[in-house]
């Protein structure tokens, strides 16, 4: 089997890529068409595709039900808190409190990520955390010619964030779930080219990237970054952009699926 050209996917679902969809990543619906009619042009220049799928619990660690004030409400969506937050009781965990401290504590002190709550988004099972259609449907053309796409499933531990394909936001030990997929980045690492796509920009996509370039740099030298195949969550760009530039100075590839340079052909890599 040839190993040339592989296409990785972040995150290509409902409640991001539709605009009816719970968490809505603005621009990812055109997105998601661009990708879609770039992979069914070079459907036969694809040799492998990976899809990762957030798929979380109702009672997840971003999510309001995890949480309450003194009175017992929930926070509304889009609520950022703090380690402060906790210890002033403004926001309380309503489950593990301990564990819970402790995770907003580690991500404070990384520096990178606060602790934020997002609207109910990728409950399991849900349409929310299906395939956007028209993404399936170009993975199901391809497929058809003989070909197994490969669905990578993250976030299914209530404790943790898991933006980053690779690993979740802090790994857990004793929970594999959340650490290093080491096996995936073997997988990957297989292949000439990856392609990189997804939603969104600012969170999943740039977390991934991220850690490939800190776990697993012969990978992410690998990385062909579709930039027209991405949209940042709205108003919080600024998160992903360092990642990005770091990329660009590392010499990873960038490319656009509108462009016709980013065009491949089966008997070429890119």
């Amino acid at each position: 089997m040839r190993k040339i050209n592989a296409l990785l996917i972040i995150d290509p679902q409902y409640d991001f890529c539709d605009p009816a969809g719970a968490l809505y990543v603005k621009g990812a619906d055109r997105d998601m068409e661009m990708l879609a009619g770039w992979l069914k042009s070079n459907r036969k220049g694809i040799d492998h595709i990976a899809v990762t799928m957030d798929s979380h619990p109702v009672n997840d660690i971003s999510h309001p039900s995890f949480w309450q004030d003194k009175q017992g409400n929930f926070p509304p969506p889009f609520t950022p808190i703090s380690l402060e937050d906790i210890r002033s009781g403004r926001w309380k965990p309503r489950y593990f409190r301990e564990e819970t401290e402790k995770y907003v504590e580690e991500l404070e002190r990384q520096g990178e990520f606060g602790h934020f709550i997002w609207p109910y988004h990728c409950l399991t099972g849900s349409r929310g955390a299906s395939i956007y259609a028209p993404i399936m449907d170009a993975i199901i053309g391809w497929s058809v010619e003989g070909k197994q796409y490969q669905a990578v499933i993250k976030g299914t531990n209530p404790l943790t964030e898991h933006f980053g394909v690779f690993r979740a936001n802090i790994p857990i030990p004793g929970s594999p779930e959340t650490e290093l997929n080491r096996s995936f980045i073997g997988e990957l690492l297989e292949y000439e080219n990856v392609f990189l796509a997804g939603e969104a920009r600012s969170h999943c996509v740039a977390n991934s990237l991220k850690q490939a370039m800190d776990e697993a740099p012969d990978l992410a030298m690998k990385f062909i970054i579709l930039e027209d195949c991405m949209s940042d969550v709205e108003g919080l760009g600024h998160l992903g952009a360092p990642v990005f530039e770091r990329a660009k100075g590392m010499g990873i590839r960038f490319a656009r699926a509108a462009d016709g340079q980013s065009g491949i052909t089966p008997d070429s890599g890119f």
